[in-house]
């Protein structure tokens, strides 16, 4: 039997290391081919087909988002399956609407993890019932928009870096965007939630669960 090709996409090799193991014990499933960083995500998508691109949300050298979208684009009808630290409350509504086939969190077990991969490789779609219940709140009328969810995928981005705890200096690094450019960013995300500093991000987030308070 043919096995399915996946495409590891994580910045961590010990990450990768990991899945990698647990893959070579399923008949129907391999590591194909492993990216570390953005840029190498849409080069490989760009050479080959795969049969499932098993993404991290937080990548390097590009938005977690953005990347599902450019991924999308090269190969429209590639699965993709975000595997992120951040729990399902933080992206997993954004992740598919940019065009991803499930999500799931590095906290689940190998059997879940693997059933997740072998579905949305197959055309199928994995999400869990939080997911669901909270794709039910986005589209319902009379519901008001939650502040969070006014930002845009750029800011969101930058909340979460706020929340925990990186300062402005080292968000511009990661992101390659000048200080000044985070500043503003910052200043928007204020306005837009209308709270005032990033204390009030912090106690936001623990209090809509948008971050574990273990963190801190």
């Amino acid at each position: 039997m043919e096995k399915l090709r996946v495409l590891l996409a994580d910045d961590h090799a010990i990450i990768r290391d990991g899945l990698r193991q647990i893959l070579a014990d399923t008949d129907d499933l391999v590591v194909a081919g492993e990216a570390a960083n953005g840029l190498d995500v849409l080069q490989k998508v760009r050479e080959q087909d795969w049969d499932v691109l098993v993404l991290d949300i937080s990548m390097p050298g590009r938005n977690g988002l953005d990347l599902i979208r450019m991924a999308k684009e090269e190969r429209p009808e590639l699965p993709i399956l975000v595997l992120s630290m951040h729990q399902e409350e933080q992206y997993a509504v954004r992740a598919l609407k940019a065009g991803a086939q499930g999500y799931i969190t590095k906290e689940s077990d190998s059997e879940l993890l693997v059933a997740a991969i072998r579905r949305v490789a197959k055309g199928g779609v994995h999400i869990s019932d939080k997911v669901v219940e909270l794709m039910v709140r986005g589209i319902r009328p009379t519901d008001k928009p939650q502040p969070h969810n006014l930002l845009s995928d750029r800011e969101y981005q930058i909340f979460n870096m706020l929340v925990m705890g990186r300062s402005l200096t080292e968000i511009g690094a990661e992101l390659s965007l000048s200080v000044k450019t985070i500043s503003t960013h910052k200043t928007h995300i204020l306005q837009k939630m209308n709270l005032t500093n990033s204390a009030e991000l912090v106690r936001y987030a623990v209090a809509h669960c948008l971050v574990n308070p273990a963190a801190f």
